[in-house]
């Protein structure tokens, strides 16, 4: 029916009079779709709340362990002679020195010089080598005995060794020498080097020079210990040593200890999002310009419930006691951060981390508690969890009462539509059909006049 158009030609009115009467019966449409807009724009708003009280404990979450502090540093008086790498789980903060007297070697050994590395052939036959898993045997083919080609041969054996040719200047005319060592230091994985099996070959080869394989020796509060590799995970506990350069006689002192540059940006971190919730709060409570020029107004939600209760909750949870903890430090403020008269958080980092070099044990006891009920992240936790819970959480119930109101309102305008449509339907009919009529009135009353003419 909606396709049927009126002229007005025959009754005098106007040709969009159902536009007329339909607009005015969709005012009531019109303001459900604003009361639905203004309901979308506080859902927006408390979706964005609920996103930045979520970011509160991202950083805080990460700032402890079982151990202290989850971010520590390794450091050494000369990382040239040991350097070391650090697991934060199993770093314990303390004090350590080392003596490294000698580094663990590979046992080796080094041919008799040739004129070239790529030309001379040294024959066909084997290698033998005797290793703590026995003998091994590499064959050498007599099309690539060059010292090259014996390397490469060497390499592709898996017989646990690594052979490279190297070029010794002191002897001009014959530099190239073939070195082959074992893949292990330690003095349990010695490998003695036998005469070569060659036959046919250009020059005779042999291991002019051996070298056995060797412990690394340290020594430790003044005990020397052998150590079968220039690593070790024993030493000092939660941290890899790398044994570089031996060093004899010079005392390497090593540190572990929280990491304060990394320490101190989580929890800025952690007070930047907090700020990020209680500016948004504040912004909303606040007197936002007017729509074309009309008069201040707060924010879609200024003065809601919700928001007093989350600032409150936030609020509190600063400015309360922490219970149950072992630590001097009871209170978020006794390292630094405060509330400021704008409502924000202050960090004062050289406080914080005066505190936290002075007694970082206490410090990481304050954040950490039992890491279940007491401590500051327990209760930062246990906050936002009471704000957001998808089952009793406040912010999670008003997104909730929001959605259930828009899908209302759009229930109703979906029946509303569904009414304005049949009406503009019924409307249309009605005047077409008037039309028709005073169409026919004045056609008859056209030829009335005709006849009344002629007579």
């Amino acid at each position: 029916m909606a396709g049927i158009r009126i002229t007005g030609m025959a009754s005098g009115l106007p040709p969009n009079i159902v536009e007329q009467l339909m607009e005015a019966e969709r005012i009531p449409v019109k303001q459900m779709e604003t009361q639905k807009a203004g309901k979308d724009e506080k859902l927006k708003l408390v979706t964005e709340l609920e996103t930045k009280v979520n970011d509160i404990t991202k950083n805080l979450s990460e700032l402890t362990n079982t151990r202290g502090f989850a971010d520590k540093k390794f450091t050494s008086s000369d990382d040239t002679v040991v350097g070391g790498q650090l697991d934060p789980q199993a770093a314990v903060p303390g004090d350590y020195s080392l003596e490294v007297v000698q580094l663990a070697e590979q046992p080796g050994a080094l041919s008799n010089g040739f004129p070239d590395k790529n030309e001379t052939q040294i024959g066909t036959g084997y290698i033998k080598f005797e290793t703590s898993k026995g003998t091994k045997e590499v064959y050498i083919n007599g099309k690539t005995s060059t010292l090259e080609g014996v390397a490469h041969q060497i390499n592709n054996a898996g017989v646990g060794l690594k052979a490279q040719v190297l070029e010794d200047r002191k002897d001009k005319e014959n530099p190239f020498k073939l070195l082959v060592t074992g893949l292990a230091t330690g003095d349990d994985k010695q490998i003695s080097f036998p005469k070569i099996y060659l036959l046919d070959g250009d020059q005779d080869m042999y291991f002019d020079q051996t070298r056995p394989a060797k412990n690394a020796k340290v020594k430790v509060d003044g005990f020397e210990i052998e150590l079968p590799e220039n690593k070790s995970t024993d030493l000092v506990p939660g941290v890899t040593l790398d044994l570089k350069s031996a060093a004899p006689g010079k005392v390497i002192h090593m540190t572990v200890k929280e990491n304060l540059e990394v320490i101190s940006g989580k929890v800025k971190s952690f007070v930047d999002a907090y700020n990020a919730a209680l500016g948004f709060i504040q912004k909303q409570h606040q007197l936002q310009p007017g729509e074309k020029g009309g008069n201040p107004k707060l924010g879609p939600l200024g003065g809601d419930g919700l928001l007093r209760t989350v600032e409150q909750s936030l609020r509190s949870t600063i400015l309360n006691p922490v219970n149950g903890v072992e630590s001097p430090i009871v209170r978020i403020s006794e390292l630094g951060i405060t509330f400021n008269r704008n409502g924000t958080l202050d960090f004062s980092q050289d406080k914080f981390n005066k505190v936290l070099n002075a007694n970082p044990n206490g410090v990481a006891q304050f954040f950490r508690g039992d890491g279940f009920k007491t401590g500051f992240v327990a209760v930062v936790k246990t906050a936002i969890g009471n704000l957001t819970n998808g089952q009793w959480g406040g912010i999670a119930n008003r997104k909730k009462g929001l959605d259930d109101q828009i899908k209302q309102i759009n229930s109703r305008i979906d029946t509303k539509e569904r009414q304005l449509e049949k009406k503009e339907d019924s409307l249309r009919m009605k005047f077409a059909n008037l039309e028709q009529k005073m169409s026919e009135m004045q056609a008859q009353q056209a030829k009335f006049a005709a006849m009344a003419h002629q007579g």
